[in-house]
């Protein structure tokens, strides 16, 4: 339409149309919608139309500190931005990717919000932390769209409901009031006073829905739902352009190979047991020609000789590497022998004495050897940038689990009492506290295969879950609580396999297992 008369005047839109027809017109002017201003005339909008705006693409109100969200972890991510982008990008129920875990913030915000995740970071610290972010965190209950309550919020009748999390939420809606809805509105006429005008406004106009802010059960209360903690061999691509670069006589030879760096690297920075007085270190390295020991060193102070197995570049350290290191330990004449690994195989299964000597095969004809794990700092694969980053802790000693096993009627329980480590000032096994420990896991039925988490327990200087118990207060029971943190586990019946497996972890994220056979 090209012309329309208001109050007397005739008004044309311009070059173009008006946006509606002539019927569309007078329904804004029967609902003094239209505003003459100058030789142009306008659609008069009230505040109370729609009271929000779209979120542009500065966000204004997501930076950290002040009134706004405090910042607890170095390397945190305001939660608001993960917020926002994932309700821009994801539904209920979609999954969630983020390859640079840190603290864990992408996969606590896609806890709370109902998506699925998969967080992923090449440092043990990284996930430990996340690990234990999400198990410590309460998140709201939001009501679910395909759920009885769900139904009877949004007005509708009873039906069959699943509880499927794919149909969303219960969100927030917001009536918009915008001029097509006033143009097509069938019951605004002539005449019409101001409360039946908004009456009938109200009746047409279009709802928004605000995925942002979804309906909260306030009676119920939501933790972490089940998820595992998986891990992979260290390894690397390697490239078309790389591939040449790795072929047998490709390295220049002034260019130190893996072991000779990690040796250099072990000589100036020793190896760390967890206390500064008790660190291992050499009064000399020498190379050793056999398959799993590469080298035998000597240590100050004591003159101790200690065989050095190097693990691989890119792979995990096994238990028949360890006893074949064991063994060749054995016949260099060395009573200990440190294993040093980026990774090592969790169900290890290295068999020892009730003095801490390893067990292997023709050890009585041979001798006995203490083994000592050694966990190589992944800064190592730097080669020689990794001098502009200090020697730090390299080498990381984090040993067997103390464990006791005693009988409890018809029942068995375990106890942790902490984790054996090698003192190299003494050469003694002795057993730490358990304030070294974050969280430990009993398998009641082990299969000598897979690891089920049957029992899960926390220890440590902090309670993981202290910030929960605050929050949940009068919610939780303080008894069954009190079963969570605690170095003796609940009883359980005898396995049918005759074998339990405890799993350890650090606060590192470093894991050990032992296996136990129940008689």
């Amino acid at each position: 339409m090209r012309e329309y008369q208001f109050e007397g005047r005739r008004f044309t839109p311009g070059r173009g149309t008006f946006r509606t027809d002539r019927q569309g017109m007078d329904r804004l002017a029967a609902a003094r919608r239209l505003l003459a201003v100058g030789n142009n005339l306008a659609f008069l909008r009230f505040f109370d139309d729609f009271p929000l705006q779209p979120i542009a693409d500065v966000w204004d109100d997501t930076r950290s500190g002040g009134f706004n969200e405090s910042k607890i972890y170095v390397v945190q991510t305001g939660v608001k931005v993960i917020e926002r982008c994932v309700q821009l990008a994801t539904d209920p129920g979609d999954l969630v990717l983020d390859p640079t875990c840190g603290s864990g913030t992408t996969a606590f915000v896609a806890e709370q919000w109902g998506r699925r995740w998969i967080t992923i970071d090449t440092s043990r610290v990284a996930l430990a932390l996340a690990r234990q972010r999400i198990m410590g965190a309460k998140f709201p209950f939001f009501t679910l769209a395909d759920s009885d309550e769900g139904r009877k919020a949004e007005g509708l009748p009873p039906a069959t409901t699943t509880g499927d999390l794919r149909h969303g939420f219960v969100c927030k809606k917001v009536q918009h009031v915008t001029l097509k809805s006033i143009a097509n509105n069938p019951d605004i006429r002539e005449g019409m006073t101001r409360d039946e005008i908004d009456a009938a406004i109200k009746r047409h106009a279009d709802f928004e829905l605000l995925y942002d802010q979804p309906l909260e059960d306030k009676s119920r209360v939501r933790v972490a739902g089940p998820f595992t903690v998986e891990s992979l061999s260290p390894h690397r691509s390697v490239s078309f352009d790389e591939a040449d670069d790795l072929r047998s006589g490709a390295v220049e030879a002034d260019q130190p190979s893996f072991e000779q760096s990690i040796l250099a690297n072990l000589r100036a920075a020793g190896i760390q047991n967890g206390r500064k007085s008790e660190r291992l270190t050499f009064e000399s390295i020498d190379a050793h020609p056999s398959a799993y020991i590469q080298a035998v060193g000597t240590q100050k102070d004591t003159g101790d000789r200690v065989a050095i197995a190097i693990g691989p570049q890119y792979g995990t350290v096994s238990a028949s590497f360890i006893k074949a290191a064991a063994k060749e330990a054995i016949e260099a004449g060395a009573p200990l022998v440190a294993v040093l690994g980026f990774a090592f195989d969790p169900q290890l299964g290295v068999e020892t004495d009730d003095e801490g000597f390893a067990v292997v095969a023709g050890v009585r004809d041979l001798g006995r050897v203490k083994v000592l794990v050694v966990r190589m700092n992944v800064d190592l694969l730097m080669g020689e940038e990794l001098k502009k980053t200090g020697t730090g802790n390299l080498f990381t000693v984090f040993g067997e689990p103390d464990l006791a096993l005693t009988r409890v009627g018809d029942q068995w329980q375990v106890e942790v009492r902490g984790v054996d480590v090698y003192d190299p000032t003494s050469g003694e096994v002795r057993s730490n506290s358990t304030k070294e420990i974050a969280l430990w896991m009993v398998d009641t039925d082990y299969d000598g295969e897979s690891f089920f988490v049957r029992h899960a327990y926390f220890l440590g200087d902090n309670d993981p879950f202290k910030s929960l118990k605050t929050a949940l207060k009068a919610d939780i029971d303080p008894d069954a609580w009190a079963t969570l943190y605690r170095a003796v586990s609940v009883p359980f019946d005898a396995p049918s396999t005759g074998k339990i497996a405890v799993k350890v972890i650090n606060d590192y994220g470093d894991e050990v297992m032992k296996v136990l056979e129940v008689r």
